[in-house]
């Protein structure tokens, strides 16, 4: 039977307006932020900061008048939290349940190094449990080398395993420090915390990556997780035997693409984006690069991991946006000491074709975006526009 087909400039479409970054539908309230996050599903955090942490640039992106301490509420209101999807990230906690799988697989995985740490673990645990939340560096000075570790390392570990396998909770963060305490302080009395079982965990990551992508591929939804490939798919034909989702084509893509009717119903409102968004290279948008090529052809790599002689478009490039194409990548650095946003290169893609509208919304955004990160002025756009 042959699949209902859409194109590849409807999916860009569709997979903007559900990643918000359409400019008719980008939130105007702070109310709204967490809104943003459940729509996502996560937010990537990354310690990287040349022009700003992720977290906050994949936020401000999406709703304009982002402070960051709006973040920081979201955290001690318990709306959120802090753990991991396939990365470091923040999440709703209305997902909370489904975080225990990776815990208790943490939990199996490090059993022996648990057990051969048992002390430094009950240290640990029980100066939390006696002085309240704490961060690493409370623990510097506290070795004992009769017990065989002398050093703050030991405890650092042991803070962070205990945080993998869920005993712990980040409370907040300190000058981007995490701060630690038990779990059974930070979770709201109302937090589902049932553990899910395998098949409703799959179901979770179906709709949770259809809700935030509009379409996605088997291949997609379970990027960079480990699942059982036979009871996924179980789950998958469970829920379009349902009416939940079902397959369409791509283009001339042959994987089929999952979706549902209500994103589908989006192309009758002729939706159109024609917004110019500078992104994070870890915005949900981009961080699966596969996928970046094959919907939007756009070949995109962060080289601050490339060894320096090897790269081509810079350190830090943000990818550009416009409209429904990938119109470049901005390399920048905000030397806030300064007071400059630094423009250190700026490409643009081979096939885009530029206007004078273009310019003016680009220099725009790029101007929004440096003073967001803290910077009033923009050096050396110039040499590139």
């Amino acid at each position: 039977m042959q699949l209902e087909s859409i194109s590849v400039q409807e999916a860009r479409e569709l997979i903007i307006t559900k990643q918000l970054l359409n400019s008719k539908n980008i939130p105007k309230s702070s109310e709204q932020l967490l809104n943003i996050i459940e729509t996502l599903g996560y937010v990537q955090i990354d310690t990287i900061s040349v022009v700003e942490r992720s977290h906050h640039h994949i936020l401000w992106i999406r709703m304009n008048k982002y402070q960051r301490p709006m973040l920081d509420e979201l955290m001690k209101s318990k709306k959120i939290f802090e753990y991991w999807s396939h990365a470091a990230a923040y999440l709703p906690i209305k997902d909370f349940r489904f975080s225990l799988i990776r815990k208790k697989r943490y939990s199996d995985k490090y059993k022996t190094w648990g057990k051969a740490n048992k002390k430094v673990i009950s240290f640990v645990l029980d100066r939390i449990k006696s002085e309240g939340a704490l961060q690493s560096k409370d623990f510097e000075g506290d070795g004992n080398k009769a017990n065989g570790w002398w050093n703050w390392k030991p405890a650092k570990d042991a803070l962070d395993f205990l945080f993998h396998k869920g005993d712990l909770m980040i409370k907040e963060r300190i000058g981007f420090q995490k701060v630690y305490d038990l779990t059974e302080r930070i979770l709201p009395d109302n937090a589902d915390t049932e553990f899910p079982t395998e098949s409703e965990f799959y179901e979770h990551l179906i709709l949770t990556s259809l809700n935030s992508n509009a379409i996605v591929s088997e291949r997609e939804i379970t990027y960079q997780r480990k699942f059982n490939p036979e009871l996924f798919r179980s789950v998958l034909n469970k829920l379009e035997d349902n009416g939940w989702i079902r397959k369409i084509s791509v283009g001339k893509h042959k994987i089929p693409y999952f979706t549902n009717n209500t994103v589908l119903e989006l192309l009758n409102s002729k939706i159109k984006n024609n917004g110019i968004h500078l992104l994070s290279p870890f915005d949900n948008l981009v961080i699966n690069r596969k996928r970046l090529k094959e919907i939007f052809d756009f070949d995109y790599t962060i080289e601050c991991y490339v060894p320096e002689p090897k790269r081509v478009y810079g350190y830090y490039c943000l990818p550009v946006l416009s409209g429904n194409k990938f119109a470049g990548r901005l390399d920048a650095k905000s030397d806030r000491s300064s007071d400059s946003f630094i423009i250190k290169n700026l490409h643009f893609e081979e096939n885009f074709r530029r206007s004078n509208s273009f310019d003016e919304k680009l220099k725009s955004s790029i101007n929004k975006y440096a003073k967001f990160t803290g910077c009033s002025n923009v050096d050396g756009l110039e040499k590139f526009m």
